[in-house]
């Protein structure tokens, strides 16, 4: 299980202009492709006149980030994807989104220009934004009679716990999410109230 690391408190955005060139750069927290789709789709639809949304993203840790992928939308190959995806990676920053939105202003800003100009959208954005620690956690699923499942919740309200889900047949059969630092704290709750329990590996 990855160790704590801050991630984007929020959301946030900031504009610049280079030679007439407007660069609206947007940061966000994200936890999946899914969620990078969602928001890259948004500024498509906040800027439909735009002639780029380049952007680049990380999940996981940094330095060793379980996904990043980034895209130039049309600019010059390198030019702005790139560029936004080195700046994040330098920032110790995990499960972050930069998007940075170009309106053209009819002067070319040449290869090294773009490179410039999106790495400082990036730099913009990401050097103001809030950090807060993700908090490592880990999930276990857990086995309970129906006289149990009040005892757990009340244990999972009192020690930073989630009851991400929780199907009912015979028995009840919980999916609980942990502080990494409280999982001996659940596994002696769990032998206590004699429940069978597995931590994901």
């Amino acid at each position: 299980m990855s160790k704590d690391y801050p991630v984007p408190s929020g959301y946030l955005e900031r504009e610049a202009e280079v030679k007439k060139s407007r660069f609206i750069a947007r940061v966000y927290p994200v936890s999946s492709r899914d969620e990078v789709r969602e928001h890259v789709a948004r500024a498509h639809a906040d800027f439909p006149d735009a002639r780029h949304v380049c952007w680049g993203y990380q999940i996981g840790r940094p330095g060793s980030a379980a996904e990043a992928a980034m895209s130039d939308d049309g600019e010059p190959s390198g030019t702005a994807g790139k560029p936004i995806l080195n700046v994040i990676q330098h920032k110790d920053m995990g499960d972050v989104l930069v998007i940075v939105i170009r309106y053209f202003g009819g002067i070319k800003l040449g290869a090294g220009g773009l490179v410039r100009a999106y790495a400082g959208a990036a730099e913009s954005v990401l050097s103001e934004v809030g950090r807060t620690v993700q908090q490592a956690r880990v999930l276990a699923d857990v086995e309970l009679g129906f006289a149990d499942e009040q005892p757990l919740r009340h244990w999972c309200d009192g020690h930073e716990g989630t009851i991400e889900d929780i199907t009912y047949s015979s028995r009840v059969n919980a999916r609980v999410s942990v502080p990494e630092v409280r999982q001996q704290e659940f596994a002696a709750f769990c032998d206590a109230q004699k429940l069978d329990y597995r931590f994901d590996t």
